[in-house]
Order: structure tokens, then C-alpha cells, then sequence
């Protein structure tokens, strides 16, 4: 019992008045972000705000990751673009409880332990492009092209950025007020006291005046509906886990602190199960706000919890206020994120890092940047940090020989890691037309460790015995010789597998 106080104290009560005021920082980035998504997807801004609070409330329980914030992103909006456009928003809620549903039997599954095949290049390309893509986002908000978009607007985003990074230098109190709190309070109050003409949260789309409501989605139950949102059910789930176990990474190492991958999974399927419930779409870990919540000073599930809460309260609530909040304050605080996301050490350490490194880093970065798609720029970096590992690991094989002229037989010694990467260097150190009575192959210090391993032995005992040649593989360990024992196309004493 003592047991279960201490971990609700350190999980929840450890730094109250970090996570409060954090909480509120990331309330407010959540509101332009959550309407902008939505207007991605193609559907009504109240469906992003709602998918925000429930997730948000939601994960701050049952989630993996203390600190981490979940809401609706721009990655799974671009996913369900489609979806939204060829059926409507009643499908689009079936196939986030879908969703939901799939990413908890994954996380039941444990697939979150797959995380640790992520090599730290491309968890550095992944964090470096989120950075430019933040960065990139805001592009539009200072674009002289659009409305209502001047001086004025570069005045207070550089006013913004300039509270940002000057008032934490105030002493004892700028410990203690994170200064995007400040930066968009001031900024607020500058905007509504000179009524300046500028872009606000209220351009942004009309924020809902209600509560969320439970109701189940409005289309049929049957195997076409099931064949319609199932695709996309399964590329959210993908997704949405792919992002949130990278940012639950990240948290990880900003924070030095563990996290429970396989809970993340499930909580993020019970989140978008509640989601779907209430009027919202799929949504995810978003690295942005997360580093928000931590710069702020947040460390815990409370944090989490009361950007949830302070959210709904602030759209349904507090709308006319909220309307009020200047772009150009958001922009600075999206900005201050996008410089502290971003990995400078890669830069500083490109020419002594590894060749290989540096072009899973890139590889990852230029193609999360061009496609805005994470889980694409994941994906290619993993698959060839995978090829550079095979192509690495295959060079870790040597074979050599002696001769033994009393008995015209000769003794090979394999030592190293033979797998699809490494049969051809296998396979061509042997000289099959050599003319010797007999040949040991010597594999006590060798691992075989796929099909292809046994093909290339099967095909190397052929060939020697073909030129009537006796063979002898010797040494096996037990782990190789089951795996012969299964794929071998002869039995063990045709090719020579003997004690």
C-alpha cells in the first residue's frame, strides 16, 4: 500500500506547480494546433478541440510516458484526409475507435519493445526534421501574403521571442513562471489594449460553445463499412504508434527518465477509443507540445491532465478571451520550440560521426520533410540502419585453412556471424575443386543463423561431394544444428553433420 501512495505522489504530486503552469502553456499552443489539424482532416474544428481534451485527459491516466502530450496532429490528419472526403465524419469516428482498438491489442502484444530496434540516427534524423517541419509551419503565419500579416506581426513575434529566451534570466522569478506563459499573456494583452489588427486564435476557425456529448458513430455495422475504414484504421494505428513511441524516446532522454512502451501503446488505444466516443478524431504523442511541457517545467501526469482540462475549459468557457490570443505569440512560442527540438550536436559532430550515421540521419530528415510524413521517414531510416547493420556484421566472418598432406585432407575454420549478408563471402572461401580425399569444416567458433545460411551450406557440401570429395562439418552449436535440422534439404549424415 505504501508502495502504491509513493508511485501516485511521484507520478502525479512530485512538481505540482511545474505541471499546473506548464499545463496552462500547452493549453493554449493546443488550441491553434488542434483547429488547424482539423482543417487538414476536412472537418469542423470541434472535432480536433475534442479529440485534444478526451486524449489528453485520457493518457494522463492510462498512459506509458509521465509528461508526454497526446492530442490530434498533423500526421494522422494527413491520413484521414481521404477517408473524410469519400464518406464523412461519421466514418472517419468508426475508424478511430478502429484505430484504438488495434493500437491496444498492439500494445497488449508488446509491440512496443520493437522501439529498440530504432537506432539512435534515426531517432536524431526524426527530431531534426520534426524541428524543420514545426519550424516550416509557421512560415505561413508570417507570410507577407497573407491577411492581415506586417510589421506588426514580425514586431511581436520577435517581442515574443525576445521574452522567451530573456525573461527566464530575471532572477528567482523567471524560475519560476515559464516564460511562454509570459510571452503570451503579454503579448495578449498588448494586442486587446492597442486593438491590433492581426491573425488570432479566433482566424483560426469558430471554437465549440459545448461540451463534448457520448454517441456511437451513425453508419452501418457490416463487413463493406468494416472493408471501407479498416486501410485506414490500420495506417493510424501504425502511425500514431510510430510517432508516439519516437517522442516517448525523446521525453525518455530529456527528462532521463524511463517509460513503459508497451503501456504507451495501450493507453494510446484506449484514448482514441474515448475519442472516437465523443465527436473526435485519432490523434497522438506530439513531440511539439511535449517539448513544450517539458521546457515549461512539466514532469509528470499532472501536467498532462490539466492541459486536457484547462483546454476544454478555455474553448467552452473562456472562448471570448481565447479568440483574443494573438498568432504571433503562438508563433514565437512554436518557434522557440522548433530551435530547442532541433539536435545542434549533429551538426557540430557530422564529419566525426560515422559515414553510415550521417546518411540514416539525412535519409531520415529528407524524407519526413518532403513527404510531412513521420512513420515514411522512420521507416527508411530503420530499413537501412537495418542493411548498414547486415553489411557491417557480414564483414565480421573469416575462414582459413590447413593442409594436411598425410591424409590429402583439408580443414577449414569459420569463425563469425554467417546469415544472407555473409553467405556469398562464405561460400567463395572454399576451393570446391581442389583434389583432397576429405574436408572438416570447423564451425565450433560460428553462429548460422537464418535459411539462407543453411542453403549455402547445403549448396557448399553438394559441391564438394560432386567431386568425390568426403565432408565433415564439425563443432555445430546447438542453436545451428536445430536450425539445420529443420531447413536442411539432406539429412545429416548425407552432408557430413556429425559428431
Amino acid at each position: 500500500m505504501t508502495s502504491f501512495f509513493d508511485n501516485v505522489r511521484d507520478e502525479w504530486f512530485s512538481n505540482v506547480r511545474g505541471d499546473v503552469l506548464s499545463g496552462l502553456v500547452v493549453a493554449l499552443a493546443l488550441i491553434p494546433e488542434a483547429i488547424a489539424f482539423s482543417i487538414i482532416a476536412g472537418v469542423d474544428p470541434k472535432v480536433g478541440l475534442y479529440a485534444s481534451f478526451c486524449i489528453a485527459v485520457v493518457i494522463s491516466f492510462v498512459g506509458g510516458r509521465p509528461a508526454m502530450i497526446s492530442a490530434a496532429t498533423g500526421a494522422m490528419a494527413l491520413v484521414m484526409v481521404d477517408l473524410v472526403a469519400d464518406y464523412g465524419l461519421q466514418y472517419l469516428l468508426a475508424a478511430t475507435l478502429l484505430c484504438g482498438a488495434i493500437q491496444f491489442v498492439m500494445g497488449v502484444l508488446k509491440l512496443g519493445n520493437l522501439m529498440r530496434f530504432v537506432s539512435r540516427s534515426v531517432v536524431i534524423g526524426f527530431v531534426n526534421a520534426l524541428a524543420i517541419l514545426i519550424f516550416a509551419a509557421q512560415l505561413p503565419e508570417l507570410n507577407p501574403a497573407t491577411d492581415r500579416v506586417g510589421m506588426t506581426v514580425y514586431m511581436m513575434t520577435a517581442a515574443g521571442l525576445g521574452i522567451i529566451y530573456l525573461f527566464p534570466l530575471i532572477p528567482k522569478i523567471g524560475r519560476i513562471i515559464p516564460s511562454p506563459l509570459i510571452c503570451i499573456v503579454g503579448l495578449t494583452i498588448v494586442a486587446m489594449t492597442m486593438n491590433l489588427d492581426i491573425r488570432n486564435v479566433g482566424s483560426m476557425g469558430d471554437l465549440p460553445d459545448s461540451l463534448p456529448m457520448f454517441f456511437f458513430p451513425n453508419i452501418p455495422l457490416n463487413l463493406e463499412t468494416l472493408l471501407i475504414i479498416a486501410p485506414y484504421s490500420i495506417a493510424l494505428a501504425v502511425v500514431g504508434l510510430l510517432e508516439s513511441m519516437m517522442t516517448a524516446t525523446i521525453v525518455d532522454e530529456l527528462t532521463d527518465t524511463p517509460s513503459n512502451k508497451n503501456k504507451e501503446c495501450r493507453g494510446q488505444g484506449i484514448a482514441n477509443l474515448v475519442a472516437g466516443c465523443f465527436g473526435g478524431m485519432a490523434g497522438c504523442a506530439m513531440i511539439g507540445q511535449s517539448m513544450i511541457n517539458v521546457k515549461s517545467g512539466g514532469r509528470t501526469r499532472l501536467s498532462t491532465l490539466i492541459a486536457g482540462v484547462v483546454l476544454l475549459i478555455m474553448v467552452v468557457f473562456l472562448s471570448d478571451w481565447v479568440r483574443q490570443i494573438p498568432m504571433a505569440a503562438l508563433v514565437a512560442v512554436m518557434i522557440m520550440v522548433s530551435i530547442g527540438t532541433f539536435n545542434w550536436q549533429s551538426i557540430r559532430e557530422f564529419k566525426t560521426h560515422p559515414m553510415s550515421f550521417n546518411i540514416v540521419m539525412l535519409s531520415t530528415v529528407i524524407t519526413t520533410v518532403f513527404t510531412h510524413n513521420l512513420a515514411y521517414g522512420v521507416l527508411v531510416g530503420v530499413l537501412l540502419s537495418a542493411l548498414f547493420f547486415a553489411n557491417k556484421i557480414g564483414h565480421f566472418l573469416s575462414v582459413h585453412s590447413e593442409y594436411d598432406e598425410d591424409s590429402n585432407a583439408r580443414y577449414y575454420y569459420v569463425h563469425g556471424q554467417v546469415f544472407f549478408a555473409s553467405t556469398t563471402y562464405f561460400l567463395h572461401s572454399f576451393d570446391t575443386k581442389e583434389a583432397l580425399d576429405s574436408v572438416y569444416i570447423d564451425v565450433t567458433h560460428a553462429h548460422f543463423w537464418d535459411v539462407s545460411a543453411v542453403d549455402t551450406l547445403d549448396k557448399l557440401v553438394m559441391r564438394l561431394q560432386r567431386e568425390g570429395i568426403d565432408v565433415k562439418v564439425i563443432g555445430l552449436n546447438s542453436a545451428s544444428r536445430t536450425l539445420i535440422d529443420r531447413f536442411s534439404i539432406h539429412d545429416r549424415r548425407d552432408i557430413g553433420l556429425l559428431d
